[in-house]
């Protein structure tokens, strides 16, 4: 495919979507024939998937905005190795819910000024961009909501409440025109099917 998109990520608050619709594309593209690998993060390779558990679950309060920095660039390093990289070098399609603009926004932006220690991080240990990031827009109390709403054990970030979900928000909206070029702001608060069908048209037009 050239240098078409092969390398798709989902961004946006928590319950924003992204999950859902990562899952939707996948099956979209492969429909229409593509190879697809969906993952996520953190996570995606199983050393990553140990990782996860320790940085999405317990206290809000168990690890420093600089911890939480080095565990997450170490779960992305492997899922790079293990995942992303040798899928791409396959030909197929990667799709990954959440990549490194969540790191940039949640410990570089929203707890504390550490975008530059996130960013010198990515260059040395990470080194690459996705071809195209769609970024999931919504009210961030509806956002809170439906997180709280599915119940499960992986709520430490959802437990920092609204005010660190609407900081998210605008974090994740000047990520959008910082890489202007790669990112497509989405807005999630309507039905699904609408939003698929966006996502799933802005995608052909990047893969043609």
């Amino acid at each position: 495919m050239g240098g078409a998109a092969r390398f798709i990520t989902f961004e946006g608050i928590d319950g924003s979507g992204k999950s859902t619709q990562a899952r939707r594309l996948a099956e979209d593209l492969r429909a229409r024939g593509r190879e697809v690998v969906l993952t996520r993060e953190p996570g995606g390779s199983p050393g990553a998937e140990e990782i996860r558990r320790l940085v999405l679950e317990g206290d809000p309060d168990r690890w420093s905005a600089e911890t939480e920095i080095l565990l997450f660039t170490a779960a992305r390093r492997d899922h790079l190795e293990k995942t992303i990289e040798p899928a791409l070098a396959a030909g197929k399609v990667v799709i990954c819910d959440r990549y490194a603009d969540s790191t940039r926004v949640y410990q570089g932006i929203t707890r504390g000024d550490l975008r530059r220690v996130v960013d010198k991080l990515h260059a040395l240990m990470i080194g690459r961009e996705p071809d195209l990031t769609f970024v999931l827009d919504m009210d961030p109390g509806t956002g809170l909501a439906r997180a709280r709403g599915r119940n499960g054990t992986e709520e430490r970030f959802e437990d920092f409440g609204e005010a660190m979900q609407a900081r998210m928000r605008a974090g994740f909206l000047d990520l959008a025109q910082e890489f202007a070029g790669r990112c497509r702001i989405v807005d999630a608060a309507r039905e699904a099917d609408a939003i698929a069908a966006e996502i799933g048209a802005l995608t052909q037009a990047a893969l043609a």
